[in-house]
């Protein structure tokens, strides 16, 4: 990642050093996931669509710990390597809007609340902004090479309240707390690399 692009990364010490973390991440380009994997300051495991894992890309992935995931369904393969990811005191990382997008987090399904409320695992927001920017002239899927992309990690917070509570209702709680973190965060992400909304 350093060396196709210039990647600024903030507040990657607000990241607990050990024990289990989940990574809430914007996501409104390809390169969000793997910037993220390259600056941040510990390995991280990412749910990844399982359309992702084609050709030579499926052992790649799976080799660097990735997991895949079958978003057409209830994927109990995915949601148990992702719980042991963070049983073991590993990273996961999370696109809470569940497919790229805006990455305003605007829309949030619920898997990242189950994650969280389930593991007791903190939820760190990273913001990645400048990658959806503008396309690059040699590569049209990939931002400019050399371009800057900012990473924001943001302060650590627990999405339950605390109870252990896993019904539907404190999942829906816990989301709308996720929520609220994650679009102030964003906000904040903006300010601090001087990125509007409008340019993302």
């Amino acid at each position: 990642m350093y060396g196709l692009w210039k990647p600024r990364v903030l507040g990657a010490w607000k990241v607990p050093a050990s024990g289990p973390v989940i990574f809430a991440v914007n996501h409104s380009h390809n390169i969000d996931g793997p910037m993220v994997m390259g600056v941040a300051p510990r390995p991280t495991h990412f749910l990844i669509k399982k359309e992702a894992f084609i050709g030579p890309l499926d052992p790649f992935l799976t080799g660097i710990g990735q997991l895949k995931v079958d978003r057409e369904t209830t994927d109990r393969t995915a949601i148990t390597r992702a719980l042991d990811v963070l049983s073991a005191g590993g990273v996961l990382g999370i696109f809470p809007e569940g497919t790229r997008g805006e990455g305003d987090f605007a829309s949030l399904r619920a898997g990242l609340a189950y994650f969280a409320v389930r593991s007791g695992a903190p939820v760190v927001p990273v913001a990645v902004l400048g990658s959806s920017e503008r396309r690059g002239r040699l590569m049209k899927g990939l931002p400019p090479l050399r371009s800057r992309i900012d990473v924001v990690f943001g302060d650590p917070f627990e999405a339950g309240d605390g109870s252990g509570r896993r019904t539907r209702k404190a999942l829906d709680e816990a989301t709308e707390r996720i929520q609220k973190q994650l679009t102030a965060h964003l906000e904040n992400a903006r300010r601090l690399t001087g990125r509007q909304a409008t340019l993302n």
